[in-house]
């Protein structure tokens, strides 16, 4: 974990773009040395992004799984999207 003061960032935006970009980890800026910021290079963030977005899904299906939510198996699956592809194909024939 990085931390350097705000002042930093306006003096020295290069060093800190630079380092947030090698490290992949954030830096946290801090105000009369209390936090007050957090950046991080655009990669990383999309990144955690990802992972959080993932995670959330994740323990969504794990929730409905100790509900008892079911879904559907591979072979229901497959016969739900054959019976709709097959009603489209006849769709299209008529």
């Amino acid at each position: 974990m990085q931390i350097k003061p705000s002042a930093s960032i306006r003096q020295n935006y290069n060093e800190i773009s630079a380092l947030c970009k090698s490290t992949k980890e954030p830096v946290f800026l801090t105000k009369n040395g209390e936090g007050d910021l957090v950046v991080m290079d655009i990669e990383t963030f999309t990144r955690r992004e990802k992972m959080l977005k993932l995670r959330e899904e994740l323990l969504s299906v794990e929730e409905d799984r100790l509900t008892g939510l079911t879904g559907f198996d591979i072979d229901e699956l497959d016969n739900f999207l054959t019976s709709i592809i097959d009603e489209v194909g006849h769709g299209k024939q008529d």
